[in-house]
């Protein structure tokens, strides 16, 4: 008489169950990552001007005006991409010119060693403010300090312009040091936080939107 083998102790139930379990895990994986590539591939020109919302916006979306509101739906803050807005003088940069601005930004921020001491899109230090959405922070609007303080007449110039001599606007008690950033890479870094800004990350950083005026801002 044959003696009955529990199935949790048969070495071939053990073996088709991996080969399923890794079976479907392969097929997972390789559908989340179709679907990550989808979901973070940057859009283009064609998308904002179509008004075709995309998480990752096209360089382009430097000639139009960024706010982040709450979506009831999505129960956080999202990016709203506008009508156009000038960014130093223009409105009409092209896909080539937005793309080697926001690419000399990012080497600028690199070179800088900025995630020193900022986190940007959640990597980085944490002992200076975060800059995913730096672009966003009402500080920097009409109705705030900076662009008074730095006597510009716009809130990308105002940025350029505490970038390259920071020295001179004391905002924090950590302040930030003179980096020897030129107008070109100030310039540049502006345009990047702006692009960063504008990027859907599924209302990263959660606290930005409590600061008073962030949402529906200006």
């Amino acid at each position: 008489m044959s003696k009955e083998v529990s199935v949790w102790t048969d070495n071939r139930f053990w073996q088709r169950s991996a080969a399923w379990v890794t079976g479907f895990a392969s097929i997972l994986l390789i559908w989340l990552t179709f679907d990550t590539s989808g979901q973070i591939a940057m859009g283009t020109d064609s998308d904002l001007q179509n008004k075709i919302t995309k998480r990752v916006p096209a360089p382009t979306v430097i000639n139009y005006k960024v706010t982040y509101e709450m979506s009831d739906k999505r129960g956080h803050e999202v990016p709203v991409i506008g009508e156009k807005e000038k960014f130093f003088g223009r409105d009409d940069y092209s896909e080539k010119e937005a793309a080697d601005l926001l690419h000399l930004g990012k080497l600028a921020s690199q070179a800088k060693n900025c995630m020193n001491c900022h986190t940007l899109l959640g990597n980085g230090a944490y002992y200076a403010p975060d800059l995913t959405k730096a672009w966003l922070d009402p500080a920097w609007g009409e109705s705030g300090s900076m662009m008074a303080l730095t006597g510009k007449n716009s809130k990308e110039e105002a940025m350029a312009e505490f970038l390259m001599h920071p020295s001179k606007y004391p905002t924090h008690e950590r302040m930030m040091p003179n980096l020897g950033i030129t107008e070109d890479e100030a310039k540049g870094l502006v345009a990047f936080l702006k692009h960063m800004a504008s990027i859907d990350t599924n209302g990263f950083p959660r606290n930005f939107g409590r600061m008073e005026g962030a949402i529906h801002g200006k």
